[in-house]
């Protein structure tokens, strides 16, 4: 890989570490917006349903306007649109006014982590292009670690606009330092319409992409009110609730780089399923965590499973149909995002007529529907026309 290539791989990887902390700075500062904005902490969680399907409609439909644009211009600019997304949503004064804005803003993430994936596959040499593609997507696992925790002890300590502008410092400097090291002229082919009519026509790919969605909604039905549930529940403390969650994140980053050594080895189709059903025992031992240092060993299995799931399905993906690979990494984008729309929505809903008790054995069904349907898809051969 040449210098400026590692240049340009080492800045997308940190687009998308300001991405993902955009992304998950609702459920990190979820008890400030609903103390400050004054609504539940259900409908507070709503932003993060609003917010997902944004990214899960937006991302394949922005993806055919976007497809001539020059990629250094398009990604510094969904950069700077982020950067003001996330400033002018700190000034909104009620939650009436934010979700929209919450809305607009997210329309940068649809465009920039699957134009990233096509920018980075397509400067890469063949060799390099998967190993490249699984760097940038770190920064996601990253911001799990560090942008998690982080904007949730900013949320707690000085309120969630202090969080949301620290967002938008972060993705200003991201911008900046693509435009400065990202050559013009990369404008990946767009996606023929062959190519989605194959992959959205094939039972297999599309029951191998909806997997993607059940066990992001099984995850997101409990995740997303992760921190009030610590809060309420767990008695935590701000400085408990940061630890519990880059606890989390650091075993997600363990996870996928334990995924990157075994894969070969195992194949795709187990490694997805080993990782699913890691998942589903931390929500199984949900119950057993009493206390932050008991939760903190039930974390351990989902940390591991978390991003190292989704990290197996990108590989069993572009391992299944090589030449369809562009369109079913855009699909498995919006399915990751629509998983996360609707787990939130499912979780929302449990709170307000259940409380947080039903959170985990819901998100258990989500797992159990998603590691079937896996299981079956896995033993289909997939036959192209």
């Amino acid at each position: 890989m040449t210098q400026g290539l590692g240049s340009v791989r080492w800045a997308l990887m940190i687009g998308n570490f300001v991405i993902g902390c955009g992304v998950m700075s609702v459920a990190g500062t979820l008890n400030d917006i609903s103390r400050g904005l004054h609504v539940s902490v259900a409908l507070a969680g709503q932003l993060i349903t609003i917010a997902a399907a944004t990214m899960a409609f937006g991302a394949p439909l922005l993806a055919g306007w976007v497809a001539g644009f020059d990629r250094r211009r398009l990604l510094a600019l969904s950069l700077l649109w982020y950067a003001a997304g996330h400033a002018l949503s700190a000034l909104m004064p009620s939650y009436a006014a934010l979700w929209p804005v919450r809305a607009i803003t997210m329309l940068a993430a649809a465009v920039f982590t699957p134009q990233a994936a096509a920018a980075i596959g397509f400067m890469a040499e063949p060799q390099e292009r998967w190993r490249a593609m699984t760097f940038i997507f770190l920064g996601w696992s990253l911001a799990s670690v560090l942008g998690l925790p982080i904007s949730a002890w900013l949320g707690e300590t000085f309120g969630w606009g202090v969080a949301f502008d620290a967002i938008a410092a972060l993705a200003l400097i991201a911008a900046v330092w693509i435009y400065a090291v990202m050559p013009d002229g990369v404008t990946p082919p767009a996606l023929s319409l062959r190519a989605w009519k194959d992959v959205l026509t094939h039972p297999v790919l599309m029951a191998m992409v909806m997997v993607t969605a059940l066990f992001g909604a099984g995850q997101f039905t409990l995740f997303s009110y992760l921190t009030p549930y610590y809060k309420l529940r767990l008695g935590a403390s701000a400085e408990q609730i940061t630890l519990l969650l880059m606890w989390f994140g650091s075993f997600g980053l363990i996870g996928n780089l334990v995924l990157t050594r075994v894969i070969d080895r195992v194949g795709s189709n187990v490694a997805v399923t080993v990782a699913m059903a890691l998942i589903a025992g931390s929500l199984a031992l949900w119950p057993l965590g009493a206390g932050p240092i008991s939760m903190a060993l039930v974390l351990v299995p989902w940390g591991l499973g978390c991003f190292s799931s989704n990290s197996a399905q990108q590989a069993r993906l572009g391992q299944v149909a090589p030449a369809l690979a562009p369109a079913l990494m855009a699909l498995n984008t919006s399915a990751i995002y629509l998983g996360q729309a609707a787990g939130a929505a499912s979780g929302g809903w449990l709170i307000v007529r259940t409380g947080y008790d039903g959170l985990n054995w819901a998100g258990l069904v989500w797992m159990a529907a998603a590691i079937a349907l896996s299981l079956w898809a896995g033993r289909r051969k997939v036959i192209l026309a």
